[in-house]
């Protein structure tokens, strides 16, 4: 197919105003632009825009598409949401880097899969995955640690895709729930191509989620015991429009001032991680060859004895399926001889088992002499060895 590119850009928290809309406008007249939305398709040319600079400044998510395998998410999150030193632990050579710009932090999330068959329409859509950022700004880890087996999991496929010294690395904290994603993590896992057998090891060590258990009226108490200035700050930037923000902190400190600690597992290296991740592959590949090769001997099984079956009713009266093959040949159809020949090869296999090889080998010759004018019928009689 033709070269293709896809970008999208979705303001969340605050949507752009008409001086930023004709900002972004100016970099494209052919983009679809709302005041919460940019979206482009390429199948020639570039974007003149910089999605980095476009993050910065507008957006707070970005996904982009390429039909040579490329597939990135961005996410741009208030500082305060989410500490940098947190984010960069995370972090896999140029597949997942973070920054900061003024009051935000930004990831950049990227898949390189040059080998895959490029479908635009069986990609996580942007709404299926931007869910992800609140989690983030909830202090919920698991898209940062996907986004890190991602980056190590094309590490595994492409020896060039990072530096393979970092097999050795220890792998970051790990979240609790990896074995429980949530429906936009799920979504996140599928877009950056995610390895399954990867996922399932790196969940072992991962602790179940805490069970929510706030009693009522505990987040107004709360509330109701921040100090005085600190309500007048935040009761500020609410009338400042970072009513999102503000709401997304509040939570995220209340829910970290009343969760139990977990205990941190073990850290595996990289190479652990991919090793044990190789043996479950391989193991559940064994597994399926196994239970294939079972079904086939099962079938074949089921074969042999339905053909016994056949032989046995044709030992019952074998001169009527002489006839029949007879009638079969009279007709020219290259259906019927089919069937003849077919026929032909259970009257041999009874023969053959009754000890009569020599009086079926007369008969049949006598056959194929006395047709031996329809070449058809003999190039089955051949291919089926009678």
């Amino acid at each position: 197919m033709s070269e293709y590119q896809y970008y999208e850009f979705l303001a969340v928290d605050r949507p752009l105003d008409d001086r930023q809309r004709a900002e972004v406008r100016s970099l494209s007249t052919r983009a679809r632009i709302t005041a919460t939305s940019f979206v482009n398709e390429y199948h020639w040319g570039n974007f003149r825009g910089d999605p980095n600079r476009m993050m910065e400044r507008y957006y707070d998510a970005h996904l982009y598409l390429a039909n040579w395998g490329t597939q990135r998410i961005m996410l741009r999150l208030p500082r305060g949401l989410l500490d940098i030193d947190v984010a960069r632990d995370y972090c896999v050579g140029d597949l997942v880097t973070a920054w900061t710009t003024g009051e935000y932090l930004v990831l950049d999330l990227t898949s390189e899969d040059e080998a895959s068959d490029f479908d635009p329409d069986a990609c996580p859509s942007m709404s299926a995955v931007v869910g992800v950022r609140a989690e983030l700004a909830a202090g919920d880890l698991r898209p940062l640690h996907l986004a890190w087996l991602a980056g190590h999991g094309t590490a595994e496929a492409d020896e060039y895709a990072v530096d393979r010294n970092a097999d050795q690395d220890l792998e970051p904290p790990v979240p609790p729930g990896l074995a429980a994603l949530t429906a936009a993590q799920r979504a996140l896992a599928d877009f950056l191509r995610v390895d399954d057998d990867v996922l399932a090891i790196a969940s072992q060590t991962s602790a179940p989620l805490a069970e929510t258990t706030d009693v009522p009226g505990q987040l107004a108490a709360w509330v109701q015991d921040l100090p005085v200035a600190e309500k007048n700050r935040l009761l500020l930037r609410v009338a400042e429009d970072h009513a999102v923000t503000v709401r997304a902190e509040m939570l995220r400190r209340f829910h970290d001032e009343h969760s139990t600690p977990i205990a941190s597992p073990p850290l595996r290296t990289v190479a652990d991680l991919l090793d044990a991740a190789s043996r479950r592959r391989g193991d559940r590949e064994r597994r399926v060859a196994a239970q294939r090769a079972e079904q086939q001997a099962r079938r074949q099984q089921d074969r042999s004895l339905a053909r016994e079956k056949r032989i046995d009713e044709l030992a019952r009266d074998e001169e009527a399926t002489w006839s029949r093959i007879d009638a079969m040949i009279a007709t020219r159809k290259p259906g019927e001889y089919d069937a003849a020949a077919a026929l032909l090869t259970e009257l041999q296999t009874l023969a053959e088992r009754e000890g009569r090889r020599d009086t079926f080998t007369r008969r049949c010759l006598a056959l194929r002499h006395t047709h031996a004018r329809k070449p058809r019928l003999i190039e089955r009689l051949d291919r089926a060895g009678v």
